[in-house]
């Protein structure tokens, strides 16, 4: 029988003079591409330095079930948004802190289905991702372990697994029973969602136990428990274990090449000092966003012209309805619900398809944005907000297609480090509009199934994809299939920039499996190397 232990955070380290001497890996980035990768270099052995920008939190000190307490957790650094639908960042996208944007995430984690990685192959659009399904399985399934997913077996869509989730589905919030209800009458299936969200007790190899989720319901303000699965109490600590050496505050300004063109150092500011670390090998794991602008501001990877190209943000329209039951929105693990009927609508007029999900929302977010869809203030705001305990909703996440009119440069303005601003140019074209009105008439149906009154939609986009694409050939992509850059020998890009294509479910799961695959594929090469 194992020993029982209880997990702790994992110690802050002092703030000493760093070292110079040359190590094997430097991460940039500790969220969930760059958490995965880190532990299974440290695994094997090898000298990992990881740089983070943000701070390293104690979850039981600092996670508060207060939305204004916890706006640290967002990358609050400003972005430039342009285009005809700018995107917001902040909360919407992004963190900062050992853990990234895992630790306000919601931790909604379902795989992506094979056809998800071929748009172009069966639509003609879009370009297919390098790789097939059965390369991402193994990890999802490692993952899937690993992390704890709470989540219903069999699950009804996608293929057979050799395994199901390790734990039962987290109860149903207010909104799933609703929204359950409502697709029984119109005929569409439902199931409990996979959630890195702990149902029970769970005894994490290498980690140690984690508590079980106690449905607070302010996933996105940080758990405080470590019942969700951030990668501050899972690849973190696992890392630390084999000797990885995190480094929190560290924000990266520069990245130092030899005259053949091979990245030699790292250099960046820690508590405002500058360190420079020597390195034979770098791993670019920052997002979509400050991926490509450390290689636009460093002139990294460029020779495709596919840098900061191809930005997409998946389509995420919500629908919302008040109801005579008690809700209580806060209330629950906020993804609680899907339907994946919708993957592949047999009326659909555009490419790709979209996955239904419950909603669990926080006051102050649920009220800011009724103030941007419904116009309302004063009184009328006062009126409608006094609902809040009867108010339910469902959003989708849909595809989104690489379009040349939405990318991310550099502007000429300047943040508070002297470092050129990312502005960001999107506006959803013909398909993801297309794809928004015919999911905004399903949710619409199903709520009006379900008895709600006053239903209205709330158009948005969520999470930050694409602008470093994996490809087959660097005419046309900025890294290889095993995330190697095509013009830069020992450079690797590990996170949601890589992805050739949207896909149509939440992306924390496939940027952890891609983390992983990435450290194989890069260890076998070593292996070989030294045979």
């Amino acid at each position: 029988m194992q020993e029982e232990t209880v997990l702790e955070p994992a110690p802050e380290p002092l703030a000493l003079k760093l070292p110079t001497e040359e190590v094997d890996c430097v991460v940039i980035g500790t969220g969930a591409g760059g958490a995965p990768l880190l532990a299974r270099l440290a695994m094997a052995g090898l000298k990992v330095v990881a740089l983070e920008a943000g701070p390293w939190h104690n979850p039981q000190r600092d996670f508060a079930t207060d939305e204004h307490a916890q706006n640290f957790l967002f990358w609050n650094d400003e972005r430039l948004s342009a285009g005809q639908d700018p995107v917001a960042f902040g909360k919407n996208n992004s963190g900062t802190g050992v853990g990234g944007s895992t630790l306000h995430y919601t931790a909604y984690t379902p795989r992506a289905q094979p056809d998800d990685l071929h748009l172009n192959r069966d639509f003609g659009v879009g370009v297919d991702w390098p790789f097939g399904y059965d390369e991402l399985a193994p990890y999802y399934d490692e993952l899937e372990h690993f992390l704890g997913i709470s989540g219903p077996t069999p699950y009804p869509w996608g293929p057979a697994r050799k395994r199901g989730y390790p734990l039962a589905p987290l109860p149903l919030n207010g909104a799933a029973q609703l929204m359950q209800r409502g697709c029984e009458q119109l005929g569409l299936r439902t199931s409990p969602a996979a959630n890195a969200a702990l149902s029970a007790r769970y005894y994490q190899e290498g980690v140690g136990w984690r508590e079980a989720c106690t449905n607070r319901g302010f996933c996105q303000a940080g758990c405080s428990t470590g019942a969700k699965a951030s990668m501050d109490v899972t690849f973190i600590p696992l890392a630390v274990a084999h000797g990885a050496d995190i480094r929190p505050n560290s924000y990266v300004t520069e990245i130092e090449r030899d005259t053949k063109g091979h990245i030699t150092a790292v250099v960046y500011l820690q508590n405002g000092q500058p360190h420079r670390q020597a390195c034979r090998n770098v791993f670019l794991c920052a997002g979509a966003i400050e991926t490509p602008r450390i290689l636009l501001l460093n002139e990294l990877a460029l020779t495709s012209g596919q840098v900061g190209r191809n930005f997409m943000a998946h389509t995420g329209i919500q629908v919302w309805g008040t109801f005579d039951e008690d809700i209580r929105p806060y209330k629950g693990i906020p993804g609680s619900l899907i339907s994946e009927d919708t993957h592949r609508p047999q009326d659909a007029d555009f490419a790709g398809g979209y996955l239904l999900q419950s909603i669990g929302v926080m006051p102050v977010t649920f009220a800011g944005q009724v103030v941007r869809a419904r116009k309302l203030w004063g009184p009328a705001l006062r009126n409608y907000l006094q609902q809040y305990n009867h108010i339910a909703g469902i959003n989708i996440l849909g595809d989104c297609l690489p379009h040349a009119d939405n990318y991310l440069e550099l502007a000429d303005e300047k943040d508070a480090r002297g470092i050129a601003k990312p502005r960001i140019h999107f506006t959803n074209q013909e398909n993801e509009t297309r794809m928004t009105r015919h999911a905004e008439q399903v949710m619409r149906r199903i709520w009006e199934a379900a008895g709600a009154r006053d239903v209205w939609a709330f158009p948005r986009n969520a999470h930050v994809i694409g602008t470093a694409r994996m490809g087959l050939s660097g005419d046309d992509a900025v890294v290889d299939a095993n995330g190697r850059a095509f013009d830069v020998p020992n450079l690797y890009i590990c996170d949601n920039s890589v992805f050739p294509s949207a896909l149509s479910v939440n992306p924390a799961l496939t940027i952890m499996a891609l983390s992983l695959r990435t450290a194989d594929k890069f260890l076998e090469k070593e292996r070989r190397r030294d045979a």
